[in-house]
């Protein structure tokens, strides 16, 4: 019996191989369909939104672009922005990395509530976040009288702002983290250990380099949260032109007060910001999937 028909016989399952195969097969008309509802929404609801921005920055000229980025109130606000950035990324740097290395690599009571916390972020709203700080630290609030009496300013202040923003992005970094690291298990850090490696030996050569990429992935999407964020840093900032905007803050006065174009100007750097976290976001994806030689060896 020939190949052909051995492959086609029904007791050879042939037949039934090829016809399983052949209904797995898309019609040409489902792939354009598919391809061209993507590709529209893309174009709609990600790109169009994007060039709208950058063209409403530009349309009253450059010199008109530039004017509204260094007028006092904006550089205020980039200041602010940055500083948030500056202080939350580190301290959830921290966190994240203690976090996930001592949810993949012990076992301990409350280790499961811990997941659950780091979750919490995510679930809960940032206006809501925002008016736990007010509740907290306000001036009606448990410790308002205290600090007032000390004259310590935390609602409607700096500190107000950064604790605002390490609550919404503290759970980005040990996202990452912790399903790597569970799965790359405790072999390598106990066969370290087992040739004479200190404990902090250990993480520093072994742990931290097999997460390095991941680690700086978490790193991008904390800084790119961090300097978006607005509905907890709107309830915590009391809006105080000039010392407790930031960007998306400030974007928001301009557009209430009709200046579109100063609104789309500080917006536009909101939007760079965010095509340098997708181009750095790319990147890392691709390192990650393509790993140098000498990273292999």
């Amino acid at each position: 019996m020939s190949a052909v028909a051995i492959a086609a016989s029904p007791q050879s399952g042939g037949a039934s191989r090829f016809e399983r195969n052949a209904a797995t097969r898309d019609a040409p008309w489902v792939k354009a369909l598919v391809i061209g509802v993507g590709l529209t929404f893309f174009l709609i609801f990600l790109l169009l939104p994007l060039i709208a921005v950058f063209l409403e920055a530009f349309r009253k000229g450059v010199d008109t672009y530039f004017a509204s980025l260094v007028e006092p109130d904006a550089l205020s606000a980039i200041r602010l922005t940055l500083l948030a950035a500056a202080i939350a990324v580190p301290l959830n740097l921290v966190f994240g990395i203690s976090a996930a290395w001592a949810i993949a690599k012990f076992n301990f009571p409350g280790k499961q509530f811990l997941i659950t916390l780091i979750d919490l972020p995510f679930s809960v709203s940032p206006v809501v976040a925002g008016l736990i700080y007010v509740l907290v630290f306000g001036l009606q609030g448990w410790f308002g009288e205290w600090l007032h009496v000390h004259d310590i300013k935390i609602v409607f202040a700096v500190p107000a702002i950064v604790l605002a923003t390490v609550f919404v992005t503290f759970p980005f970094i040990a996202r990452e983290l912790i399903p790597l690291m569970q799965a790359q298990g405790r072999d390598e850090e106990e066969a370290a250990i087992s040739l004479g490696a200190s404990g902090l030996q250990t993480f520093w050569r072994v742990t931290i380099p097999n997460v390095k990429w991941a680690l700086l992935y978490g790193v991008i999407l904390t800084n790119a949260r961090a300097m978006g964020e607005f509905g907890a840093v709107s309830v915590v900032s009391g809006h105080i032109r000039g010392e407790t905007n930031t960007m998306p803050l400030h974007v928001e006065i301009l557009y209430n007060e009709y200046q579109f174009a100063a609104a789309f100007a500080v917006a536009s750097l909101l939007a760079l910001l965010a095509l340098v976290t997708l181009a750095l976001k790319t990147y890392v994806e691709w390192r990650v999937a393509h790993p140098s030689t000498s990273e292999t060896v």
